[in-house]
């Protein structure tokens, strides 16, 4: 009898083994692999902000957060300047920029993306007579489209980390500006951990400066009063003290950028 119980215990279980292997099992989808973030100098280059952000650019904590107003001032614009907001998005800066350079100047404002640009032309319809002076430009990735020797002023305000190509852009900006012309470019600060933006959107000073020196750019003057960003003006250098520019993916001969801050949980506003 107890043999013929550990026949029936035994026979049981391989049932059970069979009914198992017979019911049909979903394929599990193999692990997404996360794509390769280009380098440049040693930095990663962060993705550009979907135009779906938008209204994050608008919001009505931003003077608060970030001092706009400060900022605006410190670029010193003067009235019938030609002025480009590159990177424009929705046009934050762009009709600050308008009523600084009154009727007789001009801002360019350059977005890559054209659902930008289409927002910012709604924008637009709230500021009288910004249609006569903001003069929307799709430009690529590599190129900003605009005049050489045309610009006294290029302001990149959180855009500049976003650059695939930055040798490209910048070669082609220093074209852009007149001979005393200068790029302002504002950089969330990574050194500062309490900023709450994502690391990737951020950037230390010596790394911007450095990026700049090895494209040709000397620092004119810096502005350090706000909050959550540095504020870097820049000027082309002399044709004599320029030195060759790196490729993105590439930091060959370059000293290597100082250690970014750890992952945290802050930052997800961007």
């Amino acid at each position: 009898m107890r043999q013929q119980g550990w026949f029936v215990l035994v026979f049981g279980l391989l049932q059970q083994a069979q009914l198992v292997q017979e019911v049909p099992v979903a394929p599990v989808a193999p692990a997404s692999v996360a794509p390769l973030r280009k380098l440049y100098m040693g930095r990663p280059i962060a993705p550009t902000m979907s135009w779906e952000g938008g209204p994050w650019l608008m919001r009505a904590t931003r003077e608060k957060e970030e001092r706009c107003s400060e900022l605006l001032a410190a670029l010193d614009v003067k009235p019938g300047q030609i002025v480009c907001d590159f990177g424009c998005g929705n046009g934050f800066y762009t009709f600050p920029l308008a009523r600084l350079v009154g009727a007789k100047g001009k801002v360019y404002a350059t977005d890559i993306q054209p659902e930008m640009l289409e927002l910012l032309k709604g924008e637009a319809k709230k500021h009288e007579g910004a249609g006569d002076i903001v003069v929307p430009v799709l430009c690529t990735e590599t190129d900003p489209k605009l005049a050489d020797a045309s610009i006294d002023l290029a302001l990149l305000v959180d855009v500049y980390h976003e650059l695939s190509d930055p040798a490209a852009v910048l070669a082609a900006l220093k074209k852009s500006l007149k001979p005393d012309g200068q790029l302002a470019i504002v950089e969330f600060r990574l050194e500062d951990p309490e900023v709450p933006i994502k690391l990737e959107h951020k950037m230390t000073k010596v790394q911007l400066v450095k990026e700049l020196d090895a494209n040709g750019y000397v620092v004119a003057r810096e502005f350090d009063q706000l909050p959550w960003q540095h504020v870097v003006f820049f000027k082309a250098k002399p044709k004599e003290a320029e030195t060759p520019a790196s490729k993105p993916g590439s930091s060959k001969g370059l000293p290597s950028p100082p250690p970014s801050p750890p992952p945290s949980d802050r930052g997800e506003r961007r």
